[in-house]
């Protein structure tokens, strides 16, 4: 691990953000989940079960592929795709879930519970837990089922039941609170699979372990298929899990630029975005000090995405002291240059990426002096866009109806 001052402090903050924003009820539940974790990290036997799942049931290594068709329309750097997309269920997600389903049996939970918003942590959390013949129940917001329901039926078909949430915006932020009730609930029982590396402590430091496999593969492949570290590495950040597994094995070397990229929407204006740096201020949601979208009143304002991974008022912790720290820029990409980035790796490169990871693409693509001709820059393709078919139709024919009504 790093000996960056990202690491959190004792009461799980990374400088002024992180910590345990939590009912009292809960604070115990916590506490212990820190401490059986940091045993379980120090257990050479924890490590080997994970890394014999990681590698026989996931697939990982996942493959670091020089997208040479992309690179080209770069300019002439040289694009490597992190594919996370080839692990079993199609994204990052299960690299977490895996490691998570692990520590909850051995502190002897029964039941997992989980939130999801694009249906892809729902649908790894899903599938450990049927492996391990654990009860799981995905909380699910209302809006998010009706535009990933392939995910939903694959959630339901691997056993776990999936709860829609109709309160509020429908979407992921409502999908965690119930959750968190649940939780409170049940927590004698039941272990809460949190999908990103937000929340309150020990989550974002334990979710961030979990998929730092991404950095840490990437950063031995690079090396080997190149002679050399990538120049600057680009992800997605919705909670910011994928983003920052792959950043956090390299923050110590000071010659890679890292870039995460937020959900800019339609727009950097209040309710139609989720770029949290762009417009968003400190704050505490669901568990956790961080930056988020609220209005001069305190209260949550509504985001905008057309991606529900990325659809959500706060960032995860450690993304924000990277930013303060100047270690991680922060930028944004709109729905449609995501779009671009969709139609772009499916036409040059015959991969059909998630909507998430399009922002990262798209990115790129309206960025195109970011980097030098030749430099490697490595961006991690979260996951692949089955799930997101519908939704790219039918964001195609409305702005293609629009488009038609501009024009008479």
């Amino acid at each position: 691990m790093s000996n960056l001052v990202t690491q959190p402090d004792s009461r799980g903050h990374f400088g002024p953000y992180g910590g345990m924003y939590v009912p009292e009820t809960l604070m115990a539940p916590l506490q212990e989940l820190a401490e059986q974790y940091g045993k379980a990290r120090r257990d050479p036997s924890f490590r080997k079960e994970l890394a014999y799942y990681l590698k026989e049931f996931v697939g990982r290594p996942t493959p670091l592929f020089l997208a040479e068709r992309l690179s080209e329309e770069l300019g002439g750097i040289r694009c490597f795709l992190k594919r996370e997309d080839l692990c079993h269920t199609g994204a990052h997600k299960i690299n977490n879930s895996m490691g998570q389903v692990l520590l909850a049996r051995r502190m002897g939970k029964k039941r997992i519970i989980a939130e999801t918003g694009a249906g892809q942590h729902g649908v790894a959390t899903a599938t450990v837990s049927a492996m391990f013949g654990l009860e799981c129940v995905i909380y699910m917001g209302k809006v998010d089922m009706e535009r990933q329901a392939l995910n939903v039926s694959r959630m339901r078909r691997l056993g776990a039941q999936v709860v829609a949430v109709t309160a509020g915006q429908q979407t992921l932020k409502e999908a965690i609170s119930e959750a968190m009730r649940d939780w409170v609930t049940n927590v004698r029982s039941t272990h809460y699979i949190i999908g990103s590396a937000l929340g309150a402590h020990p989550y974002p430091m334990m979710v961030r372990d979990f998929q730092s496999v991404i950095g840490r593969e990437a950063r031995a492949q690079c090396l080997r298929q190149t002679g050399r570290l990538p120049h600057g590495l680009v992800a997605c950040v919705g909670g910011g899990s994928n983003a920052i597994g792959l950043f956090h094995p390299f923050l110590k070397d000071r010659g890679v630029q890292m870039i995460g990229v937020e959900a800019g929407g339609e727009g950097i204006r209040a309710g139609r975005h989720a770029a949290r740096f762009a417009q968003g201020k400190l704050g505490i949601l669901q568990g956790t000090k961080t930056f988020v979208l609220q209005d001069r009143h305190g209260q949550i304002m509504l985001t905008h995405s057309v991606s529900a991974g990325l659809d959500y008022a706060a960032v995860g912790p450690e993304h924000s002291r990277l930013r303060d720290l100047g270690r991680v820029e922060y930028a944004y990409a709109t729905d449609r240059q995501a779009m671009d980035g969709v139609n772009t790796l499916c036409r040059l490169e015959g991969v059909l990426p998630a909507l998430e990871t399009a922002h990262a693409i798209g990115y790129l693509l309206h960025h195109p002096r970011r980097f030098k001709k030749g430099q490697i820059v490595v961006v991690n393709l979260s996951g692949r866009g089955d799930k997101d078919v519908q939704q790219m139709e039918a964001w195609d024919a409305a702005h293609a109806a629009s488009g038609r009504s501009a024009a008479s």
